[in-house]
């Protein structure tokens, strides 16, 4: 028995090795479009369906909608293919992307995972709440924060309005909300959709990396998105211990409105909030030029270089501000 089981284990090991070696190759379907450089990349990535358990109590459930990508190569894509700043990377804990969509194609999108661990957030404003008063305050905080920026070297950031407006669900824990942003005097505006799931003692962070051309698709996604996450027993809201916990210096309307870097008392409030709440956004820059050139005549190219040229000068003008085009 003890031999046969020795044999079982190495057939098994040899049977194991060539799937670990060519999972890109199978996994994502475009994979042989690209070119040598862009199937090296997708090559040093390890994509991961189904279960996924995250720090903090964390749990993920992507069944074969999604794929996730751990810290490390989520920071390779965000910055190497992306082409963002290292310290943009630095909270993330992950993403997901859509399984039809490999993290270089030109018109993928991608959801960027943080954790913040800020204490228990009180809902219990989240029924008073008017949004279209907060929605005025916000703008006239970011219009007021310009002339600092402008002074520092960055374009000034317009907040048009609600792509969507927020929505709290009061059973499950979550929130979501939408920004349209101008940079500048960029044609092209810029998405920012963030997903906030309420645990015991902080807030898992799904933020989107799209654009607003592909907020239809975002909002179609977004059901599945939701399903997605839930923290394990132990660590849900509903978990909180009164007089043991900590509770956030922040509510519903303070999650939103970005308000717990001027509680906190940091300085450059403005700019630190821009960045620590997900307001600037991730753009694919030039990088992902050199992975999708291999594919002649293929749209790809077109639609990738149409969303680089579009995106390019906002990613310039935010060097160091955090993530463009989310």
């Amino acid at each position: 028995m003890n031999r046969k089981a020795l044999w079982l284990g190495v057939a098994l090991a040899l049977l194991a090795g060539p799937v670990l070696a060519e999972k890109s190759s199978e996994f994502f379907k475009d994979y042989q479009q690209y070119s040598d450089d862009g199937k090296a990349f997708l090559d040093k990535i390890d994509p991961k369906t189904g279960a996924v358990d995250l720090p903090e109590g964390i749990h993920l459930d992507l069944k074969d909608k999604f794929y996730f990508l751990g810290k490390k190569d989520a920071t390779s894509v965000l910055t190497e293919a992306w082409g963002n700043p290292p310290d943009t990377a630095s909270e993330a804990i992950g993403m997901i992307f859509p399984a039809k969509y490999e993290p270089i194609a030109g018109n993928g999108w991608g959801i960027e995972l943080r954790y913040e661990k800020i204490g228990h957030v009180d809902d219990a404003d989240a029924a008073s709440i008017d949004y279209t008063e907060l929605l005025s305050s916000m703008q006239a905080d970011t219009l007021s924060a310009n002339d600092q920026r402008v002074k520092d070297g960055f374009p000034p950031i317009k907040l048009i309005g609600w792509a969507s407006p927020p929505v709290y669900d009061f059973v499950h824990k979550r929130l979501h909300w939408a920004k349209e942003l101008q940079f500048g005097d960029d044609t092209v505006h810029t998405l920012n959709y963030d997903v906030r799931f309420l645990g015991r003692e902080g807030v898992f962070v799904m933020s989107y990396i799209a654009t607003v051309e592909q907020l239809p698709e975002i909002k179609q996604s977004l059901d599945e998105v939701l399903g997605v996450a839930d923290f394990n027993t132990g660590k849900k809201y509903t978990d909180f211990l009164p007089g043991t916990d900590t509770v956030a210096a922040v509510g519903i309307g303070g999650l939103i409105a970005g308000k717990l870097a001027a509680k906190a008392g940091l300085i450059a409030v403005a700019l630190i909030a821009l960045k620590k709440f997900g307001i600037l956004l991730l753009v694919p820059l030039a990088g992902l030029w050199r992975f999708i050139r291999g594919n002649k005549g293929n749209v790809l190219e077109t639609a990738v270089f149409a969303r680089m040229a579009a995106g390019w000068r906002c990613a310039k003008g935010n060097a160091g501000l955090g993530h463009v085009q989310r």
